[in-house]
């Protein structure tokens, strides 16, 4: 039998496999196997991960439908000094997952929430986009319905930072067809699809390249995706006006660095970028 003496009565917020088991974290593990209750948002789905490193907690059920009840529950367990582990079909929970309700109502009860990290598939489909990932931004899920899809892209088409989506396998290709016809076919993306799996692809390209590909080849359309899509470089001329008017007040006022860290706060943008416009502002007679 486990030795669950070890462990505080806390939450353990704990980072699973996205789809290789063995991306499981050793402390993962050693939490998993030590917990005296585990929180999965399919107990069936997560039981098959407990099975294989020979960990035995409690299952309880906690999703979107029954969060806010499981969470007076999770309570008193700890209340009772048991410790209790959250964990999500995959990845990190609360990344597009169920646990923020749980995770405040610990916190406000004042017991410890820990993390416990490990794999998430936003941070692994970065990692190998060869995208920028200096400055990026997480969309998650978009909406289903094609008009209010379209309304959140276009919000986001001036965006400089990355962008970052997960999709699922019936809404790829519209959402990738919105996406072209939003941010024009000529930005590039790239589409995660089953990263660490058997049939894990990477499509590189611009969003008409990359959406060619899914569509031409049922097998891209199935399974968990993410995908990614270059910032926006381009300006209107009244914008380039405007951020050199702002950074004509600011140079004389402060260093050009300065200025430039100011700039990136308001404006967004690279500050090396910034720091050699005012440069050239300030030779400007």
């Amino acid at each position: 039998m486990t030795d669950r003496s070890n462990l505080p009565s806390a939450l353990f917020v704990v980072a699973t496999p996205i789809g290789n088991l063995d991306d499981l974290t050793a402390r993962g593990r050693s939490v998993l196997c030590s917990v005296d209750v585990c929180c999965a948002e399919d107990t069936r789905h997560s039981r098959r991960l407990l099975d294989h490193i020979g960990a035995s907690p409690r299952m309880v059920s906690l999703h979107e439908h029954n969060e806010e009840q499981r969470a007076d529950f999770i309570i008193s367990l700890l209340e009772q000094g048991q410790s209790v582990a959250l964990v999500s079909d995959a990845g990190t929970p609360l990344i597009s997952d169920p646990g923020f309700v749980l995770v405040r109502a610990v916190i406000a009860a004042g017991y410890d929430v820990t993390p416990v990290p490990g794999v998430s598939a936003v941070i692994t489909a970065l990692s190998v986009a060869g995208l920028p990932t200096d400055r990026w931004v997480f969309e998650g899920f978009l909406p289903a319905k094609s008009g209010t899809r379209s309304n959140r892209l276009a919000s986001l088409a001036s965006e400089t930072r990355t962008l970052v989506f997960y999709e699922s396998s019936h809404r790829i290709l519209a959402s990738l067809t919105d996406m072209a016809e939003v941010f024009g076919p000529e930005r590039q993306a790239v589409v995660g699809r089953e990263l660490t799996k058997t049939f894990e692809t990477l499509l590189r390209g611009t969003l008409a390249e990359v959406l060619a590909q899914v569509a031409d080849d049922p097998n891209q359309q199935k399974g968990e995706f993410v995908v990614m899509v270059a910032g926006t470089t381009e300006q209107t001329e009244q914008t380039s006006m405007d951020a050199d008017r702002l950074a004509g007040v600011l140079a004389p006022l402060m260093p050009p660095k300065q200025a430039a860290a100011t700039m990136v706060e308001l404006l967004g943008g690279r500050k090396k970028e910034w720091y050699e416009r005012i440069l050239t502002l300030n030779k400007t007679p």
